[in-house]
């Protein structure tokens, strides 16, 4: 926790920082970052991984210093990393008191002013009053009942006696999420807080920040969370002048501003290189004629001579600083999940999986017929078979009772939750050897295959990196792209957010909407679930299986 003035400031509390710029190891993370918080403002901060989330929300806190620029804080805030110390040894019992440290001290305080008026050995008033204003500020009395409130609702450990070290991660960030919702403090800052939450922490996390007087800022992939908690976006993903914007309207004002200003990039960006080539095209005329077309016609003197070669010299300098006063004023924009046509079959029923379980991962009796062109969401908690149904649709799982068919001819395509790509490869290469593959065998025809460029998914120098090199994110692109290749007509996608952006995520999502090919999503993604509300869901537990439309 960062130092912090020991009263909150309430109504007069504020957290702004200008101009900021942080770098590691010569490497800007953070530049001209200009971002005020109110006493009763709730931001979220997006991008994609490495753009400077968490050290943001670390400079707001006062844990990391910028390079440059100012930051200002008045009032108290409290800071929620994405994960406690292993080595912190303290009971739940003792954080639980550190937390409330302050209000504790308030009702003391006030408990010795009391006495000390009643038994008449001092005529202080001024210092009850002023202990009584500070256990009035911080709500004193309820802090502990607060933070034992906020324990249960997250699921957290309520036994006091228990050490962090004997806990889980999710454990031991749920026992400091309901301390810091417990206390009140001017401003909360929180980094990935829905990442080890139910749907009851969730549903409680999200009440208690919009009804919280204080000022919010969270870093989230969560886009449901984000859609039902933030009022104002701050998005640190690249920008055409490489300065971080800010959305109002909550997530949805986010959405329509990035994709309005992105269309307009693009447009800029287009147009830049028609002006560019046409530039570029007049720089090699000149040239030429400099070679070639300086000489004057037979009997012009010296003089006439002289002054057209000079013309000419004149006319490449102008062209050439012509052409580099054009080069790439407009940075090339992100790129776009650009899917293929993908075939349909109609009047088919490509999967059909009746009554199938497999003994350990699919206990219940479960049913499922995929037709040309639909689309299924399949639900239900951990454990409950999910994979496992996916896995049998896609043909890689035998089932113990029941049947498993799929149609003649048709392709089916199962992107798992977790890569197993061979990392020392290049993507390029292997993404090549992989449709020569499909090709040789007969899967697609040579016409219908999808160069990875195509897809908008890796840059072109991620091509030649080794896999073992890219992130995550990368690698999950990779994943989706080679699923995408095999020109499926039918996509299984089990969590495909893992790992995703949010913007991809999004275009993600239209894209299976808008696909002529059938598609079975498997996902805990609320907002997937949101956007696919018409899909028939079919949900899975551990004594029934129960689909709706």
């Amino acid at each position: 926790m960062p130092d912090s003035a020991i009263t909150p400031a309430r109504s007069h509390a504020q957290l702004v920082v200008s101009d900021v710029a942080v770098s590691f190891g010569g490497v800007p993370v953070l530049s001209g970052v200009d971002l005020a918080v109110t006493s009763s403002s709730r931001w979220a901060v997006v991008g994609e991984n490495g753009r400077g989330k968490s050290t943001l929300l670390h400079v707001l806190a006062g844990t990391l210093q910028p390079d440059s620029g100012t930051v200002t804080r008045v009032g108290t805030l409290g800071l929620a990393q994405q994960e406690m110390l292993t080595t912190d040894t303290r009971t739940v019992g003792r954080v639980v008191a550190d937390a409330i440290a302050d209000s504790l001290c308030a009702l003391a305080e006030l408990d010795a002013a009391s006495l000390g008026l009643a038994s008449g050995e001092t005529k202080d008033d001024e210092r009850f009053a002023t202990a009584l204003e500070q256990a009035e500020r911080l709500d004193a009395w309820n802090a502990e009942r607060r933070v034992r409130i906020a324990l249960a609702a997250l699921s957290a450990e309520t036994d006091h006696s228990r050490r962090l070290t004997e806990l889980s991660v999710g454990q031991r960030y749920r026992v400091r999420l309901a301390c810091l919702l417990g206390v009140s403090d001017d401003f909360l800052l929180l980094d990935e807080p829905t990442n080890h939450l139910d749907c009851v922490g969730l549903d409680y996390l999200t009440e208690r920040l919009r009804a919280r007087a204080g000022g919010v800022v969270v870093v989230s992939h969560d886009r449901a969370f984000l859609a039902d908690v933030a009022q104002n976006v701050f998005d640190l993903d690249p920008t055409p002048d490489g300065r971080p914007r800010v959305y109002g309207d909550g997530y949805a004002g986010y959405r329509a501003g990035r994709e309005g200003e992105r269309a307009r990039w693009e447009q800029d960006y287009e147009r830049q290189k028609v002006e560019t080539a046409r530039l570029r095209e007049d720089l090699i005329t000149a040239q030429n004629r400099l070679v070639s077309g300086w000489r004057p016609g037979k009997g012009a003197g010296k003089h006439q001579r002289a002054t057209r070669a000079a013309g000419l010299v004149q006319s490449v300098h102008r062209r050439r600083e012509a052409l580099e006063s054009q080069r790439l004023p407009v940075p090339q924009p992100p790129q776009r999940l650009r899917f293929p046509d993908l075939p349909t079959r109609s009047g088919v029923s490509l999967l059909v999986a009746s009554g199938v379980t497999v003994t350990g991962r699919l206990v219940v009796p479960t049913s499922l017929r995929v037709d040309g062109r639909s689309k299924h969401v399949v639900t239900g908690p951990n454990g409950s078979g999910k994979s496992t149904l996916l896995s049998v649709l896609a043909g890689k799982v035998d089932p113990t009772t029941g049947r498993s068919h799929t149609a003649h001819c048709a392709r089916v395509v199962l992107l798992q939750q977790e890569s197993s790509l061979p990392p020392e490869q290049r993507v390029g290469e292997f993404y090549s050897s992989r449709v020569d593959e499909l090709v040789a065998v007969g899967t697609i025809q040579t016409s219908s295959a999808v160069s990875l460029s195509e897809l908008g998914l890796l840059r072109a120098y991620e091509m030649s990196k080794r896999i073992g090199e890219l992130s995550m994110g990368q690698q999950r692109r990779l994943d989706l792209a080679l699923a995408l290749a095999c020109r499926p007509h039918v996509l299984l996608l089990d969590e495909p957010t893992n790992h995703l952006s949010i913007a991809l995520v999004d275009e993600l999502t239209e894209a299976l909407s808008a696909t002529e090919a059938a598609v079975v999503v498997s996902t805990h993604d609320r907002q997937i679930l949101r956007d696919t509300d018409g899909w028939p869901n079919l949900r899975l537990s551990g004594d029934e299986c129960e689909v709706s439309a």
